[in-house]
């Protein structure tokens, strides 16, 4: 067992009151599950997109946590699904999530990439970060959770939000996996990414991993453009690629999250929707119009963006995802645990 000592004291105080309050806001219905709840730090490492891209791992040490939640009935080894939050951190309907997939019989971690690296949200700076931050983290996390004596290490999924859906749908990379993934950790069985930014094009990008890679995305989507995504999607298909991309007419940006019944504008939301950037040579990320080295300074990126729950897409996601989950994770229902017991 590894001791953090003082230096996870602040991320954990942190994280105990931001679940408390995320407590608060889960439905109490008369079938919520009661959860176990552990607040999980981690070492991971803070990397540029280029120190990423080259398979370095030798950035700034950090220690990142999560909340982990196992289901409050039945007993042995539970499914998993890892959850990256997005631009404006945890929050934003994570909770709502959480709940549902310990309904299922399924564990949460949701994992804070920002407060342990003293970010509170990038939704108006996105250079604060690397774009693939969030990657690294989740492979750290896969390494770390496969061990838990709770966790079924052949049965956990991967699902992101916004920044955390374009971390979601990239760490399918082979190509990311050998560079990044301990090679005694088992990959992730699915890949679920909510309203990802597509617009980065990646070398060997069409090499995935042999797991379901599933997104979901609004037409209205004013933060990151569902057309980038679908263009992504045909090209991986016409290789062979276990990946679908279903898209709600009308939904805008965090289109499942309730705590959105009031759309919310965001006037000074740094959004690249209208660029297109490429990985060159020695893992430098170039604008695909200018050739040069992309910048949140360059003439694509733009200011401006929107977010709206919409129930309709909601539920239809919902749906999809707990397919999703049956055909993969297999989790045991309530129901039939009470019945082997």
């Amino acid at each position: 067992m590894l001791d953090w000592g003082a230096h996870c004291k602040p991320v954990r105080r942190m994280l105990a009151a931001m679940l408390w309050m995320a407590a608060l806001c889960l439905p109490h219905s008369g079938n919520a599950q009661v959860a176990r709840m552990e607040v999980t730090p981690f070492p991971s490492v803070t990397l540029s997109d280029q120190q990423f891209l080259v398979g370095r791992e030798d950035g700034k040490p950090v220690i990142v946590a999560g909340e982990l939640r196992l289901p409050g009935f039945g007993a042995g080894r539970r499914p998993l699904v890892i959850l990256l939050h997005g631009s404006g951190g945890p929050g934003w309907g994570i909770a709502d999530w959480e709940q549902k997939f310990l309904d299922m019989g399924v564990a949460t971690f949701a994992l804070d990439s920002f407060t342990g690296r003293g970010i509170v949200d990038t939704t108006n700076d996105q250079a604060q970060l690397g774009r693939l931050a969030q990657t690294m983290d989740a492979y750290r996390a896969l390494a770390l959770l496969s061990r838990h004596p709770r966790i079924d290490p052949s049965r956990i999924m991967l699902v992101g939000f916004s920044r955390g859906g374009q971390n979601a749908l990239y760490a399918s990379l082979k190509r990311f996996q050998r560079m990044h993934l301990s090679s005694t950790t088992l990959p992730f069985a699915a890949y679920v990414a909510f309203y990802p930014d597509c617009s980065y094009t990646y070398r060997d990008d069409e090499e995935l991993t042999p797991a379901p890679v599933r997104v979901f995305h609004g037409s209205a989507d004013t933060f990151s453009r569902a057309s980038s995504c679908r263009a992504y999607v045909q090209r991986l298909r016409a290789k062979g690629q276990d990946i679908q991309i279903t898209e709600y007419p009308g939904a805008q940006h965090v289109f499942d999250a309730r705590i959105l019944q009031q759309p919310i504008a965001l006037p000074q939301a740094q959004s690249t929707r209208n660029c297109q950037t490429i990985e060159a040579e020695e893992g430098k990320l170039v604008n695909a119009t200018t050739r040069q080295p992309f910048s949140y300074a360059d003439a694509c990126v733009e200011r401006g963006a929107s977010m709206a729950y919409d129930q309709q897409a909601a539920t239809e996601a919902e749906k999809a995802v707990r397919q999703l989950v049956t055909e993969v994770l297999k989790p045991l229902s309530p129901a039939l645990l009470n019945k082997l017991q």
